[in-house]
């Protein structure tokens, strides 16, 4: 019987730039929610550019992935240019704030981080695949 401390949890992140990626993610929806209850203002740009500045920094501190495929390193690059995006999102939202251009930038981030958090799993286990199905050289 394992005892409690050995046990960790899987959904905590434990990575200081996963935390704050994570924190920039529910400022961002956080920040893109307010003006559908009529909440509008200074304090909803600051929470989203908050946020979106806080997603790509750390996207930036992530640690790189040497010694994978192409494709995965492709993907975690991808993810640095959605913290761009959403950064080009906080732009709009500062300089044409009657205009909803922000928005077009926040669901353009939101598209790409949905396709590489789906995409980065799967070029993995198909790695893992073709790794065990090649044959084993003898020396």
């Amino acid at each position: 019987m394992a005892d409690k401390t050995s046990r960790k949890a899987p959904f905590m992140p434990r990575q200081a730039w996963l935390i704050a990626v994570n924190i920039g993610l529910l400022l961002i929806v956080i920040g893109t929610a307010l003006p559908l209850f009529h909440v509008l203002g200074v304090p909803v740009k600051v929470i989203y550019s908050l946020g979106a500045l806080t997603v790509f920094v750390g996207r930036l501190f992530a640690p790189s992935v040497k010694g994978e495929s192409l494709r995965v390193r492709r993907l975690c690059r991808l993810e640095i240019w959605v913290g761009i995006i959403f950064c080009a999102g906080a732009f709009f939202m500062w300089y044409t704030p009657q205009r909803m251009d922000w928005m077009a930038f926040t669901l353009a981030g939101a598209a790409v981080q949905v396709y590489v958090s789906m995409a980065v799993p799967k070029a993995l286990a198909s790695e893992k695949d073709a790794e065990k199905s090649r044959p084993v050289k003898k020396k």
